[in-house]
């Protein structure tokens, strides 16, 4: 009896791990296909930013050693880089040692460039964690809002304001920040940096000014797209039966429309991740802030091209791994992707 009884158990538990491994699969699969875009894009990116540096005309032996410098003396400096070895020995040699954390040193203050980078990557990582903070909860509350006063005066509103501020250049905003918060009102430093570590609310009071300036595009993209897909779900079978079942238009919205109109909004998220990393060179010109974009530029003025490779390459790895995690929310939070394939309403 006890053999018999086991059976069916035996077999029901066997297709239940068959269902959930066909279930797993797709997402398995999506999250290999982003992997392997990443391993891609990351090649690309080494061999893009070596090259660039390849086809400068920087001399370091000749300007680290003078004007007296004999031809002698610039060859044996070349020796020491390696400067005088193929170029393809000299990028497998740059990738390999930048795959320990050894991107060289400065040609003209010897310093290693990890370590430059290491003191000015907190500060451009903490403004842009920061600003995608404020993005979303400033455009994720915005299009919540607006999706459901749809067609009413806050939507309108909501619109006419990101609408503005798609036109405005971060720099532009950042300057009427600095002028109404630092100048008028005097409420908050125009400029400067304090480690977070060292003291996080004189931190807030100096990344707050050019964390909003590189969040509130990125926050009107978010609420005009949230916004958009909230509306569209909420026209759907499943939320027009689930309100027509008695449920509330904003339990309706947060226990299972906000779910699924989440991943054109990881998109964007996604896409607007560069944008911020890419607006930090001239927001940290305006607001006097020492990250990784003021390093790279002093560095390209005076052709330090160890440095400028350095911080190339690490913020091309910032913008990718940031892109795959956004990537793997997307194909967790994607119905389709975790139920097989299924047809959209089924899964729901």
């Amino acid at each position: 009896m006890t053999l018999v009884a086991s059976a069916p158990v035996s077999l029901l538990a066997g297709r239940r791990a068959g269902a959930a491994a066909r279930r797993t699969l797709p997402a398995l699969r999506s999250l290999a296909g982003v992997a392997a875009v990443t391993v891609t894009v990351l090649f690309l990116a080494s061999v893009v930013t070596f090259g660039l540096g390849a086809l400068s005309d920087s001399n370091p032996a000749a300007a680290a050693l003078g004007e007296t410098a004999t031809p002698a003396d610039i060859a044996r400096l070349d020796h020491e880089f390696g400067l005088d070895r193929p170029l393809a020995e000299q990028y497998v040699r740059w990738v390999g040692n930048a795959l320990t954390g050894d991107l060289g040193r400065s040609w003209f203050t010897t310093i290693p460039v990890a370590d430059s980078i290491r003191q000015a990557l907190p500060v451009d990582l903490s403004i842009a964690a920061l600003a995608l903070v404020l993005a979303l909860l400033v455009g994720g509350g915005a299009g919540i809002g607006a999706a459901l006063s749809n067609g009413g005066v806050f939507d309108r509103a909501v619109t006419l304001v990101c609408s503005l501020l798609a036109t405005l250049p971060p720099f532009v905003i950042g300057m009427a920040l600095i002028v109404v918060f630092a100048v008028k009102l005097q409420l908050l430093p125009a400029g400067g940096y304090v480690p977070i570590q060292a003291d996080p609310l004189e931190w807030l009071r100096f990344a707050i000014l050019p964390a909003l300036a590189l969040s509130l595009d990125v926050a009107a993209s978010i609420a005009r797209q949230l916004r958009t897909s909230l509306v569209g779900e909420l026209r759907e079978n499943y939320a027009v039966g689930a309100e027509m079942r008695g449920f509330g238009r904003r339990r309706v919205l947060f226990g299972h429309v906000l779910r699924n109109a989440a991943g054109p909004t990881l998109a964007v998220i996604g896409l607007a991740i560069p944008l911020i990393i890419g607006g930090a060179v001239i927001t940290e010109k305006l607001f006097g802030l020492p990250g990784v974009a003021q390093l790279s530029l002093q560095a390209a003025e005076r052709g330090d091209v160890p440095v400028v490779l350095g911080t190339l390459l690490v913020t091309a790895v910032v913008v990718v791994v940031a892109s795959l995690v956004v990537n793997l929310l997307q194909v967790l939070l994607n119905p389709v992707a975790r139920r097989g394939g299924g047809a959209r309403g089924a899964a729901r």
